[in-house]
């Protein structure tokens, strides 16, 4: 059965070029990138499997509203009759995060290598700004490339970053338009701090983690442990519940699951069987066993794609982690 990847795939495929081009100007780059990568493996299809996603697509589209849909208009009309013109610009400023800032925003499309070229050399405190704004995956990816020093240094700039002047944003917005041949210039909600920071290290990998986490202990012990306290790793799945671990679950791919146990303990491997039907869990434990050695480097990079999924179902208000910080209910 095709994942919602594959699923958009095919979907987009029987579209046309026109409109599929319409609909992939809503997403975000990396789901983008990763719909066009299913689409160039697809391969024959039967027509019964295409009237299954058609199918599968109307039922799911009829159960839509068209509340929240085009609703900025609204909001921004709203606010300013309520609050005033001067009131109501400073709540969209903090609520609406549509704002063009096209010059940050087309670094998502590039390549971590290109980023870090392009940004390398500036001021530690411009590159933090410029990371905030990207994926965690995409920042980290882009500190790796980054020298040892320069690293650490913009991984406590992002921690205790806590706000930027507009102009300012406005003002590096335009340099790397220029750099890119874009246009346009704007300001955007800032999205820097301790939470930041952890994001970011938790798709370091354990010794960059470690090394710049102790950077940071060096300068401010309090903050390390407050960005450490913040961080999510995968044994912290056992704090999930169970319904958010059969969502999850959903949306793992079997071999992927498979290889990120490996380097989970028995008590995780528990708690996802527990979830599972009885025969599939049976299966997954004989898959387990059968499994030969596996890298380290090959398991840690299946926890981490599962992880994204567990941070974007908690985005979305799906699931909640319960992790440190998370506030207990009663």
């Amino acid at each position: 059965m095709p994942d919602g990847v594959e699923k958009s795939a095919i979907f987009l495929m029987t579209l046309g070029e026109s409109e599929a081009a319409e609909v992939l100007k809503y997403l975000e780059p990396k789901e983008v990138q990763k719909i066009s990568a299913a689409m160039m493996t697809l391969k024959n299809l039967s027509r019964e499997e295409i009237a299954d996603i058609f199918n599968e697509f109307i039922v799911s589209a009829s159960s839509k509203t068209s509340i929240g849909m085009d609703s900025n208009d609204y909001i921004r009309g709203m606010l300013t009759k309520a609050l005033g013109d001067d009131k109501a610009a400073g709540l969209l400023d903090r609520i609406m995060h549509n704002s063009d800032t096209s010059g940050i925003e087309s670094l998502k499309w590039m390549d971590a290598g290109a980023v870090a070229e392009m940004i390398g050399n500036e001021h530690p405190q411009i590159i933090a700004t410029i990371l905030v704004h990207l994926a965690p995956d995409q920042a980290a990816d882009v500190l790796k490339m980054l020298t040892e020093r320069t690293r650490n240094d913009v991984l406590l700039r992002i921690s205790t970053l806590d706000g930027v002047q507009p102009i300012a944003l406005r003002e590096l917005n335009d340099v790397l338009t220029k750099l890119m041949s874009g246009g346009g210039s704007g300001k955007k909600t800032l999205h820097g701090g301790v939470s930041t920071a952890a994001e970011i290290l938790n798709f370091m990998g354990g010794t960059l983690e470690t090394e710049m986490l102790e950077s940071v202990r060096g300068f401010d012990p309090d903050l390390a442990q407050q960005i450490e306290d913040k961080m999510f790793v995968f044994e912290d799945i056992m704090d999930i519940e169970d319904r958010g671990i059969q969502l999850v679950l959903r949306e793992v791919q079997s071999e992927s699951l498979i290889v990120a146990l490996k380097g989970a303990n028995e008590e995780l491997r528990e708690k996802i069987f527990k979830n599972m039907s009885q025969r599939a869990a049976e299966m997954m434990r004989e898959d387990l066993e059968s499994k030969g050695p596996v890298k380290l480097s090959e398991v840690e990079a299946n926890q981490k794609e599962i992880l994204k999924i567990v941070r974007r179902l908690a985005d979305e208000g799906q699931i909640a982690l319960g992790g440190p910080g998370e506030e207990a209910y009663v």
